[in-house]
């Protein structure tokens, strides 16, 4: 089989049958796209990074969701309304339950916006020099262009791994912008990452996602990669002060799914 060279810029035109039916203006323009997915330049910096924040903070709502919902968050809170209950207060039953949700959702808020500090102060400060300068490494960006407007839509990275004698590639900051999702963006993006690793040789493509990106898991699961662990997030139980403790026991309850996609 032949593989196309990802380092040049490829077009892709959105296939109108992908699309849903709506007969709105949004929709009509998404019709006439034509899709571009090319290697980062230095004048997208601000437009991807705007781009990263939006979407991994979009992950806080998923995730608060799956923490209150687990049986031990449910017996706290009936606990704090029992406790509010018995001080001879309906209030009291009513703010206790409150103030542990609101406690709740600020360690998930500061678990995403914390990554997204560091991020933009490490490998996403300098994309360039961390993906784009180093064999087997990679970043690239979609660009939508509607009625001669060009706007980056997604955008998706790999980095080459070394295991042993095997080398392999993995896959990093796979986004796409809320407006551009379910019309075959990240099937053509996740595709160009495990073309790009076949040219470079390499034995596979491996991810980690968590089990609150359910779209992205089913996806990956169709484009034929397979599921390698799927366990707690123990390495993040450490002692800490109460409000990171609680953001620590959040991340324990998101599961880390690991698949890969082998080559040969």
């Amino acid at each position: 089989k032949t593989f196309q060279t990802i380092n040049k810029s490829t077009k892709l035109k959105t296939a109108s049958a992908s699309l849903p039916v709506c007969c709105s203006r949004r929709h009509h323009f998404i019709l006439a796209m034509q899709l571009l997915i090319r290697r980062y330049r230095p004048s997208d910096k601000d437009v991807v990074l705007t781009l990263f924040r939006i979407g991994i903070q979009e992950h806080i709502g998923p995730c608060f969701y799956n923490s209150v919902t687990t049986p031990l968050y449910l017996a706290v809170t009936l606990a704090l309304c029992f406790a509010g209950y018995l001080l001879g207060s309906i209030l009291g039953a009513m703010t206790l339950p409150g103030v542990w949700l609101g406690l709740v959702y600020y360690c998930c808020h500061e678990l995403f916006a914390s990554f997204v500090r560091k991020r933009l102060q490490t490998d996403m400060q300098d994309i360039p020099g961390n993906y784009l300068s180093k064999p087997g490494n990679c970043f690239w960006v979609a660009e939508a262009e509607v009625d001669g407007r060009a706007q980056v839509i997604g955008m998706v990275a790999v980095v080459a791994k070394q295991s042993g004698k095997e080398r392999y590639g993995e896959l990093f900051r796979m986004i796409i912008s809320p407006m551009y999702r379910r019309m075959g963006l990240g099937y053509k993006m996740t595709q160009t990452v495990i073309d790009f690793c076949k040219e470079q040789g390499f034995s596979k493509v491996v991810l980690e996602t968590s089990s609150t990106q359910v779209a992205g898991v089913t996806l990956y699961r169709k484009m034929g990669f397979n599921e390698e662990t799927s366990c707690p997030r123990k390495d993040q139980m450490t002692r800490q002060r109460t409000a990171e403790q609680l953001t620590a026991i959040i991340e324990y309850s998101l599961y880390t799914i690991i698949v890969q996609v082998g080559f040969f």
